[in-house]
């Protein structure tokens, strides 16, 4: 992943765990899973919401959900 990509999702991450409903649009809860995805330009960060974010898998869209 280049650096600048990975920066940009540590950006998106910490503005969800702030304030989630900023990012609604690029939010979406997954089916079969108890986890939420946010969507990063090409890249998916799957997630469990809670009191505590956690982030479970960081990939490209291709791919992340296998």
């Amino acid at each position: 992943m280049p650096k600048n990509t990975a920066k940009r999702i540590i950006a998106k991450i910490e503005t969800y765990a702030e304030n989630p409903a900023s990012l609604a649009n690029n939010v979406t809860s997954l089916k079969g899973r108890d986890a939420i995805r946010l969507r990063v330009g090409d890249w998916r960060v799957i997630m469990q919401d809670g009191v505590v974010l956690d982030v479970l898998a960081i990939g490209a869209r291709g791919g992340i959900y296998d």
